[in-house]
């Protein structure tokens, strides 16, 4: 019975005491946004409920009955508290809060997420963000990650995809020392006849392949060589080193290609790829904090 009577009596109370604080039905209408029919219906529902006169109608005012001031008195503070808490809980979704962990390779984290991170982390600062450094696949449920970051080819089907960066291009690069002694590679095939430095995935501790593509033709290479690293800039460093022919992201490798310390090959066969994709279980509806994330960090070609 009690939770009908509320039921029935939430509608009126609004209305009720919007009359009863401006005095007149009039003035509770525009305070409202309603029509004055409308307010005046909800204030006869609600003394028809309760089976109670709430407000005496005088030629110049209205106001409350004996009944109706008791109800300003007890109910009144307490419909006050229910409407802060609920726009305390509104704002929430304004100022979302959490943890969100987040898998991606090296140079994404570097050239991509941290920079784009900055703002982000200072508009929302009840939003932690966990990046951890992993340049292999990544079972994410597995692992306890609610996103991971890979180039679009690499993303699994069941996952959904959101794209946030550039498309992206490697470079296969060795100083001009290096190739004084070596001849220059004409194809993907050559390089198995160099000194390659060799990246090891920290997932699975395989060696990554080398991908290569022209025209219709896709080639892998899996190349040989001296060094290992798990680190593209270590990468890179060992190729201005002298240390060997790297394969790495053109925008590492590019301003020292400008400056001459690093000759640029192959590059017929060094397309560009779709570009990084934070991507999550198509099963799971992302959080708050997550979806903010995603609006963050999407990337509009």
């Amino acid at each position: 019975m009690t939770d009908n009577l509320l039921r029935h009596a939430l509608g009126g109370l609004t209305a009720f005491f919007a009359v009863a604080r401006e005095r007149s039905f009039t003035r509770a209408a525009a305070r409202l946004g309603l029509s004055q029919t409308a307010v005046s219906h909800s204030v006869r529902s609600l003394e028809k409920t309760l089976g109670v006169r709430l407000l005496a109608r005088h030629s110049r005012a209205v106001v409350p009955t004996e009944e109706g001031e008791r109800l300003l008195r007890t109910v009144a503070p307490r419909l006050a508290e229910i409407d802060a808490g609920l726009l305390e809980v509104s704002e929430l979704a304004n100022k979302p809060a959490g943890s969100i962990r987040i898998t991606a390779p090296e140079d994404a984290i570097r050239l991509l997420l941290t920079p784009k991170l900055k703002n982000f982390l200072k508009t929302y600062p009840d939003i932690k963000v966990e990046l951890f450094l992993d340049n292999g696949y990544v079972d994410l449920a597995a692992e306890q990650f609610d996103a991971g970051v890979r180039l679009g080819e690499l993303v699994a089907q069941d996952m959904i995809a959101v794209r946030i960066g550039p498309p992206v291009q490697f470079s296969v690069v060795a100083t001009k020392r290096y190739f004084s002694k070596r001849e220059r590679p004409q194809k993907p095939a050559d390089l198995m006849r160099h000194n390659c430095i060799n990246v090891r995935t920290m997932t699975n501790g395989s060696l990554w392949a080398w991908e290569f593509k022209k025209g219709g033709q896709q080639v892998n290479v899996h190349v040989d060589g001296q060094l290992t690293y798990n680190s593209l800039f270590d990468c890179l460093a060992g190729a201005v080193a002298g240390l060997g022919v790297a394969y790495v992201p053109s925008e590492l490798a590019e301003p020292y290609v400008r400056a001459g310390h690093l000759v640029q090959v192959l590059e017929e066969w060094c397309p560009f790829w779709s570009g990084f994709h934070l991507y999550y279980p198509s099963r799971r509806q992302p959080s708050g904090a997550m979806a903010m994330l995603i609006a963050a960090l999407r990337y509009d070609s």
